[in-house]
């Protein structure tokens, strides 16, 4: 995995759904997305930014307790995972997740490490820490300058 890029400094909500949307006009299909962050860290945040960029309008709520949240989007497909609730890594296979991996999909996987193996590999990772003037930004695998 490249070094990540220098970290950015986030400190608003609408910061934070900017740089979501910055991030979707970077990606393609196929591709996963590991976020990292404590609770409250502003994944969700996020992801709505980027799914607001794809041209999604409706609404775009966190799957803490729904695993997953899928979007259909006029080209592809985005599928936002949130693990932190997984009972186990076996109950990725119960959702089938490989289902959702796919040439037309973007999976943003909340907590990764809680799936285990049945997690595929990360294109891009993306830690969130928050920081005095509000959050601490570290991608890695894509590269952001202007």
């Amino acid at each position: 995995m490249p070094e990540p890029s220098m970290p950015l400094i986030i400190s608003s909500s609408q910061q934070m759904e900017a740089l979501g949307a910055k991030l979707a006009r970077a990606l393609s299909a196929p591709c996963v997305i590991y976020l990292r962050g404590d609770l409250g860290a502003g994944k969700t945040t996020l992801v709505r930014g980027a799914l607001r960029q794809l041209g999604h309008q409706g609404l775009v709520k966190s799957p803490t307790f729904t695993l997953v949240e899928s979007y259909s989007l006029a080209s592809l497909e985005v599928h936002h995972f949130d693990l932190y609730r997984l009972s186990g890594p076996e109950e990725l296979d119960y959702v089938g997740v490989g289902e959702y991996l796919h040439e037309r999909s973007i999976c943003w996987f909340e907590w990764p490490d809680l799936g285990g193996r049945l997690v595929p590999g990360a294109d891009i990772e993306i830690n969130i820490q928050y920081h005095e003037q509000g959050r601490q930004c570290d991608i890695l695998g894509l590269d952001l300058s202007p």
